[in-house]
């Protein structure tokens, strides 16, 4: 059930998750879906788990706390790129699972390799996953509306000297702006934690 309805978000968007579309695709009745969950809020929390279970990097992480960091950090974003819906599920529900918490739980152990501090390493993973989250949403919403014809009209205006160029000769690679973007986060965590 929960699959079926990871896949129907991925083709269709989030919008068409209906308990009724979920048991088309299964070939159930509507009703018997009833008997597994309470509900489409209870649906989409397991929607939301399914795709924290895709974060979580099996066996071994490196040694380096940075090169572990950057993994899962690199994890995530894959993950939520191919699940993008999952943006307007991060704050839909009040309880949290346990992929989600399997994700903290992967991130607090490998930041024990730079920081004897759970505190200190509870809030470097929160840093991590905000910069992560916050990266990809750009990256799904921002890049299309600016290839807007309003957005165009206001950047060829001459009113943003400084913007305009740089989005004419192209912005760059959402991959390089993302690593880079956390090599920064990393450094900085870094030189806070000598």
């Amino acid at each position: 059930m929960v699959g079926a309805a990871v896949k129907i978000a991925d083709a269709d968007g989030l919008s068409a998750v209906s308990i009724r579309r979920v048991a088309a695709e299964l070939g159930a009745r509507t009703m018997s879906l009833y008997s597994h969950i309470d509900g489409k809020d209870d649906l989409l929390h397991l929607m939301r788990e399914r795709v924290a279970g895709e974060t979580i990097i099996r066996g071994d992480l490196p040694d380096d706390w940075r090169a572990a960091t950057r993994r899962i950090a690199n994890r995530l974003r894959e993950t939520i790129l191919r699940h993008s819906w999952v943006i307007h599920l991060l704050g839909h529900s009040g309880h949290i699972g346990p992929n989600t918490l399997r994700h903290l739980e992967q991130s607090l152990r490998a930041l024990t390799r730079l920081t004897p501090d759970p505190r200190a390493a509870l809030y470097i993973a929160i840093a991590v996953d905000q910069y992560v989250l916050g990266h990809v949403t750009a990256e799904v919403t921002r890049r299309p509306a600016l290839a807007h014809p309003y957005t165009r009209m206001l950047l060829d205006g001459g009113e943003f000297p400084t913007l305009a160029p740089l989005v004419a000769g192209g912005l760059p690679r959402a991959a390089d702006s993302f690593e880079r973007g956390l090599t920064w986060l990393l450094n900085g965590i870094e030189a806070a934690h000598r």
